[in-house]
């Protein structure tokens, strides 16, 4: 079993030759913080010998239906969850930050200012669930695109940000085709904002797209969907949905909505018929989940794990 193997990349030539002996083939578990295309190294030396798997934090799953709010508050990073106070949560999760940007960084063998990266995922905290603009970014930070979206590119390859994107199947409409973007544990995310406490996130601006991107991160792990399944679809004439799962024939239209008795809307609609969505759910934070409408139905995120079926069947 090799940990972090990210710190040594130059085992994985080492790896290939144990792995490919004729009578005694060795095996190995190998974890790290970085995707495939991190580690290019991986992909290059041990092509038809390696299956990968990506381990997610505590989910809805993993904790009691009535704790999911201090699930969305402190994130699913084992530490946070079950530190004994929310202060003591928030503390370990600004180490955290720290430490991935001083050192988890640099020991990818990537040459980026630990202050620059910084600065950019905290103003990424405050775009959190909204459409990507690599011009915006780039302005502020004064580089180029090409600059800013290797920063994208460095907090998605970590896991640390989702990129979700646009569904372009031409529909006669003018489609938005710039990607979503999330901070992708939502108790980094509140610890980019300086959220503390649910009072305080209960009364922040972006409470409600902080819902959105923890209730599609339990969607996502319910389905059991891949990213190359998960797009989100928005026209230029205002219709958008916050997420679409292709699976095959199956299209499942998902909303996330921060309220206890949500309705339906002309934009469901249009995207239902658009999209021919087999079902549209909203997902909400009341108690219980109902009809609203034919082919349209409201889920309380605690019961998500209890109304949404997974992808597969399983």
């Amino acid at each position: 079993i090799l940990d972090e193997i990210q710190r040594r990349p130059e085992l994985f030539t080492t790896l290939r030759v144990l792995a490919d002996r004729p009578r005694k083939p060795a095996r190995f578990l190998v974890l790290g913080s970085a995707s495939l295309e991190m580690l290019r190294q991986s992909s290059e030396s041990l092509a038809g010998r390696i299956a990968y798997f990506q381990l997610e934090g505590l989910g809805l799953g993993d904790t009691t239906a009535a704790d999911w709010r201090k699930l969305w508050l402190r994130g699913g990073f084992p530490r946070s969850f079950i530190s004994r106070t929310n202060a003591k949560s928030l503390d370990w999760r600004r180490h955290l930050i720290t430490t991935y940007l001083e050192r988890d960084i640099p020991q990818l063998g990537l040459r980026l200012p630990a202050a620059t990266l910084s600065r950019f995922w905290s103003m990424l905290a405050h775009y959190h669930g909204q459409i990507w603009n690599s011009s915006e970014f780039a302005r502020s930070f004064g580089v180029s695109d090409k600059s800013v979206r290797h920063y994208l590119d460095v907090l998605e390859g970590t896991f640390m940000v989702r990129v979700l994107r646009p569904w372009s199947e031409n529909a006669g409409k003018r489609l938005v085709k710039s990607p979503k973007v999330y901070v992708q544990d939502s108790g980094l995310l509140h610890a980019l904002l300086d959220i503390e406490e649910q009072a305080d996130l209960n009364s922040h601006p972006k409470l409600g797209a902080s819902f959105e991107g923890f209730a599609l991160e339990q969607v996502l792990r319910r389905l059991q969907a891949s990213p190359r399944q998960c797009y989100f679809w928005a026209t230029h004439q205002g219709a958008e949905l916050d997420l679409l799962v292709v699976s095959g024939r199956r299209r499942l239209g998902f909303e996330f909505k921060h309220t206890n008795a949500p309705g339906v809307t002309k934009s469901m609609r249009i995207a239902i018929e658009d999209l021919k969505l087999d079902r549209l759910d909203v997902i909400h934070v009341g108690d219980e989940s109902y009809p609203l409408a034919d082919g349209i139905r409201a889920v309380a995120l605690s019961r998500v794990r209890q109304d949404i079926e997974p992808l597969q069947g399983k």
